[in-house]
């Protein structure tokens, strides 16, 4: 094992970003010796759960310019970076080591295996093979900048001892409160105060509440008062909704909703592509072919009929009204239902096991063509631990890939 300070490099987290960066650097100098120093006893765990056990490993949307319209932070600063390593260039490193993705009908791209298992172990035998020497429940509890370049590293845990190193990789992921920072500013870095990103909106009083698991997939879910909405599938869930069109409105409202205290009013349309002149004439034409029919008993634009006979009940429409007894101002009642109906917001919950964080090291601080620090000479940065994230679907995978691709092999000339 070398221990030349010139011929070592460290990477921090034994993550996504930190596997990429480590065997970045390793393949593409073989003579240094990489050391990928993970703190837990447990590598690639977000790999692992992501997904569903399935992992999103990235998007099927191959132009930088599209790409970075999916990121609420650091989208503008990605492009470059894309260009250099995106979506196409992550389908081709893991299919040129035996690992085929395919697409599925919303973008989404995951292993042909579907099975996370089978991207961690591409991760682990790439590592391997290049060399990369992994510490385990290692933790670096001292990184102290060196005059002349480098940094000596204090471990504790299962490596008890000093390593000296020419350059490090800080691939640790996003932490959920502001103090975890406080190593990184300590090494003279500034912090983008950390919040949540990517959760679901918890509605105690929901007039839902016994439909969960009922979905659609394409409704629009307004935050009141606010200028943030999004389309896309909305769940039902026991504790209020999610699905991707909340996950995404979480994303791109993270700072707000943090300084709402999640507290607010959802207003969810679950026909957005009607709007009040649009459905009132669709319901008139309706009504007038159709007079016989119960009303609760015949789903209307696709809702499933357990949510088509809530919104009707809300409406104040009995079970054996037809619809050439409806009177205007109940019709009236039923079109505000389906296109703004409120949901009182309080507070939030994690989506699954994918916590992601929007704040950490800000972009300013970072040479985007290197991911290397502007304030700290030879010390670079990859994945969540940046202020960048992007909404679900294979997004936040994509930039740990691309960010620790280009550290690693930065690290390495």
């Amino acid at each position: 094992m070398k221990q030349n300070s010139t011929e070592a490099v460290a990477v921090l987290g034994g993550g996504a970003a930190g596997f990429f960066g480590a065997v970045a650097c390793a393949e593409a100098n073989p003579r240094l010796t990489v050391y990928l120093i993970e703190k837990t006893s447990k590598l690639l765990s977000k790999v692992r759960v992501s997904g569903g056990g399935r992992c999103n490993v990235t998007h099927n949307c191959f132009s930088p310019a599209q790409l970075v319209q999916h990121y609420p932070r650091g989208g503008k600063q990605l492009k470059d970076p894309f260009n250099k390593f995106g979506a196409q260039d992550t389908v081709r490193w893991f299919e040129a080591r035996g690992v085929k993705l395919k697409t599925e009908a919303d973008g989404r791209m995951f292993p042909v295996t579907d099975s996370s298992e089978t991207i961690a172990q591409c991760l682990l035998d790439a590592a391997h093979r290049a060399g990369v020497q992994i510490l385990l429940s290692t933790a670096a509890e001292r990184i102290t900048p060196l005059p002349d370049g480098g940094f000596d590293l204090t471990l504790s845990g299962a490596q008890n001892r000093k390593l000296r190193v020419q350059r490090l990789l800080v691939a640790t992921g996003g932490v959920p409160k502001s103090e975890g920072y406080n190593w990184l500013r300590e090494l003279g870095h500034g912090i983008q105060e950390p919040v949540p990103s990517l959760f679901t909106f918890n509605v105690p009083q929901s007039p839902l509440k016994e439909l969960m698991g009922v979905s659609v997939p394409h409704a629009r879910v307004v935050l009141a008062g606010e200028k943030l909405d999004y389309e896309g599938p909305l769940l039902v869930t026991h504790w209020g909704v999610s699905g991707p069109a909340v996950l995404k409105l979480s994303a791109w409202g993270a700072r707000r909703l943090h300084e709402l205290q999640y507290t607010g009013t959802a207003l969810v349309s679950w026909v957005p592509t009607q709007t009040e002149e649009t459905m009132r004439q669709w319901l008139n034409t309706f009504r007038a072919e159709n007079g016989k029919k119960v009303v609760q008993s015949n789903p209307l634009f696709g809702l499933p009929q357990r949510l088509w006979r809530t919104l009707t009940e809300q409406a104040g429409i009995g079970p054996e009204v037809r619809w050439n007894e409806l009177q205007a101002k109940l019709q009236n009642r039923l079109i505000e239902v389906l296109l703004r109906q409120p949901l009182g917001v309080r507070g939030k919950t994690t989506f699954k096991e994918e916590f992601v964080t929007c704040g950490g090291i800000p972009l300013s601080e970072v040479d985007l063509k290197t991911m290397e620090s502007r304030r700290v000479p030879g010390l670079y940065f990859a994945g969540e631990v940046l202020d960048i994230d992007g909404i679900t679907g294979g997004f936040n995978f994509q930039a740990a890939w691309t960010t620790g691709y280009l550290a690693g092999r930065a690290m390495a000339s």
